[in-house]
């Protein structure tokens, strides 16, 4: 049953039903939201007086969510509209520099352009990642994370060296907060890189697919077992958190999962991989056919469908680990329910309306140029540079923020003009990607109802909510974000 809003009464003397969206879970039961984010879940014969207003219906919840006509608490459901969407006002927080395309890995499904290690002139200057930091402090957002990513970041291990001096320099005499973050392979890691990054709070990413013959498959490694490096510094730097008494803070290291054809059927080796490793944390990605994974789609790819029953079964044996007590949660969830349960935003950029581009995050590449997105500036290395902003050298923040690209992406990512966005009953949590739209479908707004994105987090959403509606799975996941609440 598709999601339609509730039709307004015609006689002006008298208030329409508030805005209602539904989609329905099973036969006989349907998730109702509205625009401040809220949902409930209601029987299917009770859709008609919840339309015609709520009075028939009843419920204390669904009076206090805002979904009974006579009694709306607009300061309430204003001030929850705001918090959740804080965002819009800040500014970027998120600044990709891309150090380098220089890569010693040959990924399956690699997005970011890479090169070969020896390739020659795609290394970032130390003089450019120093007007890469400089240009991320011009954005008004109070808090700024800059993240060093590739290609290979450490193959630039001096412009990484000094852009993470720099960004140290500049929040101390600028009073800003500072997040540094570094995603890495690992494999040209040392303990002296280590121990600079850890004095100078670096949070640190890796990939992580699964048990080594699925990771070293889809992450090929001339130089040996990528699944014992990243195993091996992964317990390093777990370690080293583990055993801090004071100073500096050593933050767990995490890890990033690419779910392709061949994960679909492993979820249950993945997971526990995970687990093994004492991760806390598995986020189920899902594939998207950008750079090299489009043009080997049918050898890595699959559909939405084949993802959400892959999710589905991933997430419960994942609670079934909790229920033994293995403290492992699921990222993606995480976020969404954040969103969902706590109403507030959890900086997943890839769920917000507007999307991230320009708003949310800038990426840099390692000439300077500075895209919408980290999808937008592959995209230019595929040839097409429509999400190009400008140049750390020539421009300021105000020709980003205003610049045609920036303004492209907003409209297009929100969902009050999408037709079908308008309408769907998970719009409050979602958002939508005009790269993806633009690279698959050939236009920034795209075509949500064959969208194979769209059907993929409507798969995931449709899974959250039918757990939420289930007493046991509920609260099992509503654990996951208790500590977010606080």
């Amino acid at each position: 049953m598709a999601s339609r809003p509730a039709r307004r009464k015609s006689k002006k003397s008298q208030a329409g039903a508030p805005y209602v969206a539904w989609e329905r879970l099973a036969p006989d039961s349907l998730v109702v939201t509205n625009d401040p984010g809220n949902h409930a879940f209601v029987p299917a014969r009770e859709l008609p007086a919840l339309l015609a207003g709520g009075k028939k219906t009843g419920s204390a919840e669904l009076l206090a969510k805002g979904f009974v006509r006579d009694r709306l608490d607009f300061d309430g459901l204003c001030e929850s509209w705001r918090t959740r969407n804080a965002y819009l006002a800040a500014g970027p927080g998120l600044h990709i520099l891309v150090l380098t395309l220089r890569c010693n890995h040959g990924c399956s499904y690699c997005q970011s352009g890479a090169g070969g290690a020896g390739a020659k002139g795609t290394d970032m200057p130390a003089s450019t990642a120093r007007q890469c930091v400089d240009f991320a402090f011009q954005s008004p957002n109070p808090s700024i994370t800059i993240e060093f990513q590739g290609g290979e970041p450490l193959l630039n291990w001096d412009a990484l060296e000094e852009a993470v001096s720099y960004a140290r320099r500049r929040a101390a005499a600028s009073g800003r907060k500072l997040r540094l973050a570094l995603v890495s392979n690992f494999a040209l890691m040392t303990e002296k890189k280590a121990a600079f990054l850890l004095e100078n709070e670096v949070s640190i990413c890796t990939s992580l697919d699964g048990p080594a013959a699925l990771h070293n498959a889809n992450r090929a490694y001339s130089g040996g077992d990528s699944h014992g490096l990243t195993v091996k510094w992964l317990r390093y730097f777990q370690a080293k958190h583990d055993s801090q008494k004071g100073g500096v803070p050593v933050f767990k290291p995490g890890a990033l999962l690419t779910v392709t054809k061949r994960s679909l059927s492993r979820h249950r080796e993945i997971i526990d991989e995970y687990a093994r490793l004492g991760l806390e944390e598995i986020f189920l990605r899902p594939l998207a056919p950008l750079g090299y994974a489009r043009t080997k789609w049918d050898e890595i790819g699959y559909d939405a469908a084949q993802f959400t029953e892959f999710y589905r079964k991933s997430l419960d044996y994942i609670l079934s680990l909790n229920r033994k007590g293995v403290p492992l949660r699921e990222k993606m969830a995480v976020m969404l329910l954040e969103k969902i349960i706590n109403a507030r935003d959890p900086g997943f950029l890839d769920s917000r309306c507007p999307c991230g581009a320009a708003i949310g995050q800038l990426a840099y590449n390692f000439d300077g140029d500075i895209y919408t997105c980290d999808e937008g500036r592959m995209a230019a290395w595929a040839g097409d540079p429509i999400f190009r902003v400008g140049n750390v050298r020539t421009s300021k923040y105000r020709d980003i923020a205003t610049s045609d690209a920036a303004k492209a992406c907003a409209a297009a990512s929100n969902l009050e003009t999408q037709p079908y966005c308008h309408r769907c009953a998970y719009r409050p949590f979602c958002g939508v990607c005009p790269v993806y739209n633009y690279e698959v479908q050939g236009s920034l707004a795209g075509d949500m109802p064959s969208n194979d994105r769209c059907a993929l987090f409507k798969g995931i959403f449709g899974t959250l909510f039918s757990y939420l509606k289930t007493p046991g799975k509920g609260k099992e996941l509503a654990k996951w974000v208790e500590n977010e609440k606080k």
